[in-house]
């Protein structure tokens, strides 16, 4: 069937391009709010961001009206190429790129800097998509899952070399896509509990219980761990009554140990509870053997590695996070209170967003912003610059904005015929959501400050032109998908 521009026009998603296009302008205005300056109002001099923002912007509309213009099947039948193109790219980047802010990822073009790791997202997000929407491919065959989980890591530690961890940390937002794809809900599950061992140890790391002796948090969370793995075994093993037992005596002997070294004899209670889980472990590998069961192994081997983890989370802390790193993460547990250095940004982020009340002071008319209180406020720190001038009001409807992009990349992404356009849709809508859910945390001091933009709203054409290039390729392969 013979497919023209005309009638791609008709199929393209134009409330997608309708919300694309009020987020860049509202992104626009705001820049202006947040890069103004008393002794020149020209925002559309090319010597102030404003001026030069109009030109990424300008450019960006270009760029996705190329994209629209390219046949849909070009996407697919290059994905490859393209990822390894960029993958080349981020590799050669650190040792051409100079030094910006302690980070090497940033490429000088003549007068113009570019940042390859933005790009990389869409590369990125086509080779996932061609390689997992494959007829043959399975989550459950180990050497797919391998190779689909490699496609993702790869670039991410391209970009981690770069000293640019917060643009590799978005990478994490594609696992989203592998769990709608088939990925085991455990996956996702010793995922979130790596997360929570790492606050829990590093936050009460140095506190200790009543016994005076054992560390607050690792006792929390060996205590999770004897208590969650029985409780995988009650969900995905056979034995749900021996299950039962293990949990009882789990939290009962730890019960009885922590009144013993409060009471009798203090000892460091940690040392019973690795006892105890070394017994776990021992009895689940007897399952596996007996019972001839994964599951079992697969447990000890959770068991295993939550211990390994947790011990491990202390050395990632202090030996490969940077100092300014460590310092964010810990303003953000509540370990420090640093308003004049890592926590200065945070917190005058916080007073303009407050100041800014129900319907905001006005355009150009914030006085955080426009005395330059805020750091990066034109960048990861544009939202509240949203919420001074527009005040509760407008940050509704930003956030109401970007609900709508991101439902609406759902609904197309579902209602896709080929697994490649509704895998790479799914990419698409992670990406957003994650930059968002992150962007809006550290401003608001919910999230430790990691430096990623806010979609469409946060000054620099590497940003604005990545995302762009992420929506317009799936808005193309969405209007295509008729002729499939």
């Amino acid at each position: 069937m013979a497919y023209t521009n005309g009638s791609m026009f008709k199929s393209v998603d134009w409330w997608t391009i309708a919300i694309y296009v009020v987020l860049v302008i509202f992104g626009w205005f705001s820049i202006c709010g947040a890069s103004y300056d008393y002794s020149d109002m020209d925002f559309f001099s090319f010597a102030t961001r404003a001026g030069k923002q109009l030109v990424w912007i300008g450019c960006s509309f270009v760029l996705g009206f190329v994209l629209l213009m390219l046949d849909d099947k070009l996407y697919d039948m290059f994905a490859y190429l393209l990822y390894g193109v960029m993958l080349v790219i981020l590799l050669v980047t650190p040792f051409i790129a100079d030094n910006t802010k302690g980070s090497y990822s940033w490429i000088k073009l003549g007068s113009v800097s570019l940042q390859p790791a933005e790009f990389a997202k869409f590369a990125t997000a086509l080779a996932l998509a061609k390689y997992v929407g494959r007829f043959s491919f399975s989550m459950s065959k180990l050497k797919d899952a391998c190779i689909a989980v490699g496609i993702i890591l790869v670039p991410m530690l391209l970009i981690v070399m770069q000293r640019e961890t917060g643009s590799a940390l978005v990478y994490l937002a594609f696992f989203f896509v592998l769990y709608r794809e088939g990925m085991s809900g455990a996956f996702l599950f010793t995922g979130i509990c790596a997360v929570v061992y790492f606050i829990i140890g590093i936050r009460f790391g140095a506190d200790l219980m009543p016994d005076q002796i054992t560390s607050v948090g690792l006792f929390s969370v060996l205590s999770l761990i004897i208590i969650l793995a029985p409780v995988l075994m009650f969900i995905y093993g056979k034995q749900k009554e021996t299950a039962w037992h293990l949990i009882w005596i789990g939290i009962g002997s730890t019960i009885l140990a922590v009144l013993f070294s409060v009471f009798v004899i203090p000892f460091d209670i940690v040392y019973f509870q690795l006892v105890y889980l070394f017994g776990l472990l021992v009895f689940y590998l007897y399952m596996a053997l007996w019972d001839r069961s994964w599951v079992y192994l697969l447990i000890g081997l959770f068991t295993l590695g939550s211990v390994a983890f947790l011990f491990s989370a202390d050395y990632v802390f202090e030996k490969v996070l940077e100092p300014h790193q460590q310092v964010r993460i810990k303003v953000v547990l509540g370990m420090e209170d640093d308003p004049a250095g890592a926590g200065y940004n945070v917190n005058q982020s916080k007073i303009a967003i407050g100041s800014g009340g129900f319907t905001g002071k006005g355009f150009l008319k914030g006085t955080q912003t426009k005395l330059k209180y805020v750091p990066e406020q034109d960048t990861d720190f544009i939202f509240c610059t949203v919420g001074e001038e527009e005040g509760f009001i407008g940050s509704s409807a930003v956030l109401l904005l970007f609900m709508a992009m991101i439902l609406r990349l759902i609904h197309l992404s579902e209602r896709q015929t080929m697994s490649f356009a509704r895998i790479y849709g799914y990419s698409v809508m992670s990406i957003i959501f994650f930059h968002l859910f992150i962007n809006i945390g550290m401003v608001l001091g919910l999230t430790p400050v990691i430096g990623i933009p806010l979609p469409f709203f946060s000054y620099g054409g590497s940003s604005l032109w990545g995302f762009t290039l992420l929506l317009f390729i799936f808005l193309r392969i969405d209007a295509g998908r008729s002729t499939h």
